[in-house]
């Protein structure tokens, strides 16, 4: 069982350290330089947790940080999730799909949730797919490698 924290300022290195672990390995397979969280600059964990219209969330597990999910409003209605990470021992244990939950509980005004993944990580397609999420039809390729595809699901 996981729980969702506010992320401040001072879990930003942490957060950063994180997040680069997570991202290293598609950054490798896929060398999608320009798009990779891996590949961010620090500053952007402090955009993430002080946007005037977003959450940055820590996900906790027994008392440890294990990952980190965004989430973006608009019209606080439409929210969008970008990114979700988990450190890559936590990877695989349902957390990613219990962090989702509880994100979509925080909101319950929320109309559609958006959220995007690489079409060749097909696992982390399927888990959003039973989740309830459906392709929009609008894939990005990134380059000769990797396919950004997108992703909605209207509540109901």
């Amino acid at each position: 069982m996981i729980h969702l924290e506010k992320a401040t300022a001072e879990d930003a290195l942490a957060l950063f350290e994180l997040q680069v672990a997570a991202f290293s390995p598609l950054l490798k397979k896929y060398q999608d330089y320009e798009t990779n969280p891996a590949n961010e600059t620090i500053d952007r964990v402090y955009a993430r947790i002080h946007h005037p219209t977003g959450c940055f969330l820590k996900i906790i597990a027994d008392g440890q940080l294990v990952g980190a999910i965004c989430i973006r409003w608009n019209e606080d209605v439409y929210f969008r999730i970008s990114p979700l990470f988990l450190a890559p021992d936590a990877q695989g244990k349902g957390f990613a799909k219990q962090a989702m939950l509880l994100a979509e509980a925080r909101y319950p005004q929320a109309k559609t949730w958006e959220l995007s993944s690489l079409f060749e990580e097909t696992k982390t397609c399927q888990l959003y797919e039973k989740m309830g999420y459906v392709e929009t039809g609008i894939r990005k390729p990134l380059n000769d490698r990797a396919t950004l595809i997108h992703y909605q699901k209207i509540m109901v």
